[in-house]
């Protein structure tokens, strides 16, 4: 008796088997089945919220009685608001303190932690600290630390470097600086991370070629270490310049826009306007106009980065 190797069954009936390495194809609406919970949410938490923001622009609606079209008229009015250009400008004045700051110390502090130091490790989790904790409570204990009778008036006095206490949340030209200084000491520690992931992709051979011919520290931070981040500092610009526009939670809890507006930013002004004005209509429509500029600058920071990196 010959035996042909094929199945009983398939021998049987005489139906060729299949061959042993194709393997069966899968349906194409399986990837999606598991996509299926995620999109679900993106669409009811992301996409729906989205969509109506853009279409309550185009209303008045004061959340009790009906929305009623009025076209255009919430971004005329926006033009002629003197609070929202005071709003605007404090955005635009978070954007380039705090800009410099996020860009230049988490690197120095990322360099600081790379080095193969004892106890590394403990001064990596303390700079990054910060960034777990809440916003409400940093902006609770950076409020003392701004009293008249606070930590850094007692210290600038016991110096001598003031003559009285200075109330600095409380001053015009004190309160922004202060709110700045307070949203960069709270997220140098999550840019610093990323600085940190570039500095530990670097071939360290680049480093050890470098001294050999000389070059100290700074001389290799300047032509290795900087020109090789380039694509994390791309990264940092958008990420840092998306903070500094949307700055809502530090100035609701330390001065509620004030002192005279001085610290009244776009994320707040849209808070107001919706939640204790109730024009939800016009705060959606700031709304867009506060996306359009992320967009806008996001996109000029990623072709200019790039381009740098290619000319690199």
């Amino acid at each position: 008796m010959v035996t042909t190797g094929l199945p009983r069954q398939a021998a049987s009936t005489g139906t060729p088997a299949a061959p042993a390495g194709r393997r069966r194809r899968r349906p194409l609406t399986v990837p999606f089945l598991f996509l299926a919970p995620a999109l679900v949410l993106l669409a009811v938490f992301f996409l729906w919220p989205a969509v109506t923001a853009v279409q309550l622009a185009f209303f008045s609606y004061d959340v009790v009685s009906a929305p009623q079209w009025v076209g255009l008229a919430n971004f005329g009015q926006m033009m002629q608001d003197p609070r929202f250009w005071k709003a605007l400008g404090n955005s635009g004045l978070f954007l380039v303190l705090m800009l410099p700051i996020l860009v230049c110390v988490p690197l120095l502090l990322a360099v600081l932690v790379n080095m193969p130091l004892r106890g590394i490790k403990a001064f990596r989790v303390m700079y990054y600290l910060p960034v777990v904790t809440s916003m409400v409570v940093v902006a609770i204990a950076w409020n003392y630390v701004f009293h008249q009778r606070g930590v850094l008036n007692w210290l600038l006095t016991s110096l001598g470097l003031l003559d009285e206490p200075v109330q600095y949340l409380l001053e015009p030209g004190w309160a922004l600086p202060a709110l700045v200084l307070v949203e960069s000491w709270k997220s140098m520690g999550y840019y610093m991370v990323i600085y940190l992931a570039g500095l530990q992709s670097i071939p360290r051979d680049l480093y050890e070629a470098a001294e050999v011919d000389g070059a100290n520290a700074w001389q290799r931070l300047a032509s290795i270490t900087t020109p090789l981040l380039r694509p994390y500092v791309a990264v940092v610009l958008v990420l840092g310049a998306m903070d500094a526009m949307q700055v809502f939670t530090s100035v609701f809890v330390m001065t509620q826009g004030g002192p005279q507006d001085a610290t009244m930013t776009l994320g707040y002004y849209i808070y107001d306007s919706a939640f204790r004005r109730f024009d939800v209509g016009y705060a959606n429509a700031m709304g867009i106009v506060l996306w359009a500029i992320l967009v806008v600058f996001s996109v000029v920071s990623y072709r200019t980065t790039r381009g740098r990196m290619v000319s690199a």
